[in-house]
C-alpha cells in the first residue's frame, strides 16, 4: 500500500541566498514543487508516498529524480519529457519571510503530465490521493489531473486538494478562479490560505467562506492563517487553532509541510473526520507545530522537520487544548 499518492508539479526552486561581493542577489538551488513537498512532509514523518510529474530530460530533472529517490517517495511515476524544460520558480521573499514567485515555464515539462502514461495503479493501492492548482493552469496536464482526481474519487479514495494561487500562471485572476474550482467536485479534504478562501467563496470570513465551500463530498476544509495558526471546518464543527512562535526564515513550503504533516494523523486517526473533535485538534496542533519549523529554516524540503522535532516543539510550548470544546464554534480571531 501507498499511504499518500500525489499529481503534480515537481521543479527547482531558486530561493534567496544572500549578496555576490559584487552586491549582486543570489539563488540557491533547492527542489520544490508543492505536491512533492507535501509528499517529502509524509516520508519524512514515516509514511509511504509516490508520485506522479514531469520533468525534463536536464540536469534539474535529473537532480530532482535523485532527491525524490533519496527521500523515500517511489518516482515510477514521474515523466521524462524530451521537449520540455524542467520548470524553474524563483523565489523572492519581503522583510517578514514571506514569498512571492516567477516562473521559467514556457512550456515547462510540469505542464506536460499526460494521462496516457500515468500508471494508475499507483492511485488504486494509495489511501489519500493528493493533487494541486498549478497542473490546472494549462494543458494537457489540466486534463490529466482532473481525471486522476476523478479516478481516484470515483474509486474511494480520500481526495485531498489545494488550489495553490500562483497569480503568474494565469492570464487573469477571473481565468484563475475558474481554474482553481474545477478541483472541488472531487474533493474530500480541501486546504485554502486566506487569499484563496477569499477567491473561491468570495469572502475573506472562515466561517461564511468555508460554508460557501462545503458541500458535496467534502470532509473537511483548513483553512491556514500564517502566524494565528488555523481555521477548520469539519461537518457542523467549526474552530481555530494557534500556532508556535517561531522565528520565521522562508515561508516556502510551510503550507504544504502542514498540511503533509495533517494527512499523516487523518491516517492514523480516521476518527478526525468522523466527529472526534479531540483527535482533530490533536491532528491540528501538530500540523501547526510542523508549519512552523519549516518556517524557521530555508529552503521547503530542507526544512520540513521529523516527527521528533515536532514532538519537542510540542513539549516545550504546548498550545494543544486538552479539554474538549463545549462549544460548537470557537474562535481565536
Amino acid at each position: 500500500m501507498i499511504d499518500v499518492t500525489a499529481l503534480g508539479e515537481l521543479l527547482i526552486d531558486f530561493t534567496p541566498a544572500g549578496r555576490s561581493q559584487q552586491g549582486n542577489p543570489l539563488f540557491e538551488q533547492n527542489p520544490g514543487g508543492a505536491p512533492a513537498n507535501v509528499l517529502a512532509a509524509v516520508t519524512r514523518l514515516g509514511k509511504k508516498a509516490a508520485l506522479i510529474s514531469a520533468v525534463g530530460s536536464d540536469q534539474f530533472g535529473r537532480a530532482l529524480t535523485e532527491v525524490i529517490e533519496g527521500l523515500g517517495i517511489d518516482p515510477s511515476g514521474i515523466q521524462v519529457k524530451e521537449d520540455a524544460f524542467t520548470t524553474l520558480a524563483f523565489v523572492h521573499l519581503n522583510a517578514a519571510g514571506d514569498r512571492s514567485f516567477s516562473f521559467a515555464r514556457k512550456p515547462g515539462a510540469d505542464q506536460c503530465i499526460e494521462t496516457d502514461a500515468i500508471d494508475h495503479a499507483l492511485i488504486d493501492r494509495c489511501r489519500i490521493f493528493h493533487f494541486g492548482s498549478v497542473s490546472l493552469s494549462a494543458e494537457p496536464a489540466c486534463s490529466t489531473t482532473l481525471d486522476a482526481a476523478r479516478y481516484a474519487f470515483e474509486h474511494g479514495k480520500l481526495v485531498s486538494y489545494d488550489p495553490n494561487w500562483r497569480p503568474a500562471l494565469w492570464n487573469s485572476t477571473e481565468q484563475g478562479i475558474a481554474g482553481m474550482k474545477l478541483g472541488l467536485p472531487y474533493t474530500n479534504i480541501l486546504k485554502l490560505s486566506e487569499e484563496e478562501l477569499e477567491l473561491l467563496s468570495g469572502t475573506a470570513d472562515p466561517e461564511e467562506g468555508t460554508k460557501k465551500l462545503f458541500c458535496g463530498a467534502m470532509k473537511l476544509i483548513v483553512v491556514t492563517l500564517g502566524p494565528r495558526g488555523c481555521f477548520y471546518r469539519c461537518g457542523g464543527q467549526t474552530g481555530a487553532y494557534p500556532t508556535y512562535q517561531t522565528t520565521v526564515i522562508d515561508t516556502t513550503g510551510a503550507g504544504d509541510t502542514f498540511w503533509g504533516a495533517l494527512l499523516c494523523r487523518l491516517l492514523d486517526q480516521p476518527s478526525c473526520l468522523e466527529g472526534d473533535s479531540q483527535a482533530l485538534a490533536d491532528a491540528l496542533d501538530f500540523a501547526n507545530a510542523a508549519g512552523s519549523l519549516c518556517a524557521a529554516g530555508r529552503g521547503a524540503i530542507p526544512s520540513i522537520p521529523t516527527n521528533e522535532q515536532i514532538a519537542a516543539l510540542r513539549f516545550q510550548s504546548p498550545l494543544f487544548l486538552k479539554k474538549k470544546p463545549r462549544q460548537k464554534t470557537f474562535r481565536l480571531f
